[in-house]
């Protein structure tokens, strides 16, 4: 039976996902997380405690651990595994991305300046750290513009600014984030990135990479308008409904900054603007698509994403694994306002609602809820299928629109000089 080590924190979305692939394959799951796991819906065969923030120490334990229990491949569930990832492997001699790759797609200022120096188009952008002077930089903004943290994700911290009055208030929050993120790679996290703000419709595209070779596994549009102040992502749809040449642009576009990275193996998960301007990318993660979205793509034969991920890994040719023909989407619910999560109801009217396959609900009542720019996760998931991708984004606005979330903000509890969103 073939061993793979899996990688995540305890805050993953994905331990259920990837064990019951792993079960379905009859393959071996080592647990490697920042603290022991109680997973009550399936058990690995083993777990290894890793520090995330200290990947050269923790790839030298996981060697340790592969000098007794063989490790046929590492996989990383979501991107605080992925340097983690790469470090391991290397170690173990498995085929991975290299670690300058991994790094660059990580950083916001590394990312754009590999995708500069291969000529590709983008932004202008410059980095801000946060002793700098901000009533300078906002003097010299490119208006409108955005500003993100260096290494966070799922658009947590990324703000956009169209005057110096918005900048230096987007400055002083983000600060105030970073000082209080206790994440690996907190070093990094001490900057901010400021590019102009790219205009246009948000994509996605999700694709495998093999030996350099990129495919591409799914499309997707993000029908809702992500303008700002901040970026809260909602509707996922696939297939693309932009004209073929756009979409072979995109393609185009991804293949040219995956090569720009480095990157040459395994998921990647990219995220672009198209406008009459053409196609500019924004990041690439060496990682699949996040949260339960991955639920909303299924290949031949029910094969879930991360089936198709695991067999990758473990060498396997995954090209005959085309996506379903039928048109598909997720929503992630949005958080409106901070405080305690006191109600949900409607989700049975929700799951009549025709084309709506499942809702997974995310955050417990009684739990505190966190909006963005601050916030790092959803409410909760709709998933939906169509015959069209008008038909699936019709189901998902109709069912969100049947539940009713009740939120109490007199505890939002937000750091001072903060609000909701």
């Amino acid at each position: 039976m073939k061993r793979v080590l899996l990688l995540m924190t305890t805050t993953s979305y994905r331990a259920q996902a990837f064990l019951e692939a792993a079960e379905s394959l009859e393959l071996e799951v080592v647990i490697g997380s920042d603290r022991e796991q109680a997973l009550s819906f399936a058990k690995p065969s083993g777990n290894l405690t890793l520090d995330f923030s200290a990947p050269e120490i923790s790839a030298l334990r996981a060697a340790e651990f592969a000098s007794a229990h063989p490790l046929d491949a590492v996989v990383a569930a979501d991107d605080d595994g992925v340097v983690l990832a790469a470090h391991i492997a290397r170690a173990l001699g498995l085929r991975h991305n290299a670690l300058e790759a991994v790094a660059a797609a990580r950083s916001k200022r590394l990312f754009r300046d590999r995708l500069a120096a291969a000529g590709l188009p983008g932004p202008r952008y410059f980095e801000l750290g946060l002793d700098a002077y901000p009533v300078e930089a906002a003097a010299n903004a490119p208006y409108p513009c955005v500003l993100k943290p260096l290494s966070l994700s799922a658009s947590r911290g990324v703000i956009r600014a169209d005057d110096e009055a918005s900048f230096l208030a987007a400055f002083r929050r983000i600060a105030a984030l970073l000082e209080r993120v206790e994440a690996p790679g907190a070093a990094e996290r001490r900057g901010i990135l400021v590019e102009e703000y790219l205009p246009g419709s948000e994509v996605a595209l999700e694709g495998i990479l093999t030996n350099g070779a990129m495919r591409t596994l799914a499309l997707f549009d993000k029908p809702d308008p992500l303008e700002g102040p901040y970026f809260e992502e909602t509707i996922y749809i696939t297939p693309s409904r932009f004209p073929l040449p756009v979409r072979e642009a995109i393609v185009e576009q991804t293949a040219a900054a995956v090569r720009a990275l480095g990157l040459e193996h395994g998921p990647i998960h990219a995220e672009m603007r198209v406008s009459e301007q053409g196609v500019r990318m924004l990041e690439i993660a060496p990682r699949s698509i996040g949260g339960l979205c991955s639920r909303a793509l299924r290949f031949a034969d029910g094969v879930s994403l991360e089936s198709l991920i695991l067999r990758h890994a473990l060498g396997e040719n995954v090209s005959l694994l085309e996506r379903e023909s039928r048109a598909s989407g997720v929503m992630m619910m949005p958080i409106r306002r901070g405080g305690t999560l006191r109600s949900v109801t409607g989700l049975d009217r929700a799951l009549r609602v025709p084309g709506i396959d499942d809702i997974r609900m995310t955050i417990p009542v009684g739990q505190r809820v966190i909006p963005l720019p601050e916030g790092a996760r959803y409410l909760g998931f709709l998933f939906a299928h169509g015959d069209r991708p008008s038909e699936v984004e019709e189901s998902l606005r109709r069912a969100h629109a049947q539940i009713a979330i009740e939120i109490d903000s007199t505890d939002a509890g937000l750091p001072c000089g903060e609000r909701e969103a």
